[in-house]
């Protein structure tokens, strides 16, 4: 790989390069694959510098992963027009999309917080409850109800959608993103009907 000439910058024009290129990163590779010589040389520093700004290769990955979670958020956000389901659906095929564009750091991200990291673990649970949590919002046209069943449904559901499009990403086995599209989007209040 061809390094990027130096350039300086300033401290946090820096460290939002280095957040910016990990992610870039992440997308292709597992976040065991990307080493500190890898990012030093595509940002064009020195190993030393990369450890001014993140202290450790842990916190680098684990400052990455934050990243790539807030990312997530962002794009799979509802928009804001729409009735409940059709903002639903376009926040799964958002979903579905970033997964299959993000398949390594995302994979990464779900093996991370199943392996015992704690930090991973935490970003995971926060990027998972806030995408849930959009089912709950509050407003005239609200897809399900705010109960503790409810909540217990959909937080297994979202495994479930989480396993699909992970599986989808990396063997479609001949499945079109509409037919998973609709087998989570169909499945969900399906679920929620079974308990009351």
């Amino acid at each position: 790989m061809a390094s990027s000439p130096r350039v300086r910058m300033s401290p946090e024009s820096r460290r939002e390069q280095l957040l910016e290129l990990g992610v870039s990163l992440l997308a292709t590779r597992s976040l065991d694959e990307i080493s500190i010589e890898m990012l030093a040389e595509e940002a064009g520093i020195s190993r030393g510098l990369l450890y001014h700004y993140f202290g450790n290769k842990q916190d680098f990955h684990v400052a990455v992963v934050r990243r790539a979670a807030d990312d997530l958020i962002a794009m799979t956000a509802p928009p804001a027009e729409g009735d409940s389901l059709t903002r639903l659906l376009v926040s799964m095929e958002s979903y579905l999309d970033y997964v299959v564009a993000n398949y390594e750091g995302y994979l990464s991200l779900v093996r991370g917080a199943a392996g015992g990291n704690a930090q991973l673990r935490e970003i995971y649970e926060e990027a998972r409850s806030a995408l849930t949590e959009r089912l709950f919002i509050e407003d005239d046209d609200m897809l399900l109800p705010d109960t503790a069943g409810t909540r217990l449904i959909v937080h297994a559901w979202s495994a479930y959608a989480e396993d699909l499009a992970l599986g989808w990403a990396r063997e479609p086995a001949g499945v079109t993103r509409e037919e998973v599209v609709r087998a989570m989007s169909s499945s969900l209040p399906a679920l929620v009907a079974a308990v009351g």
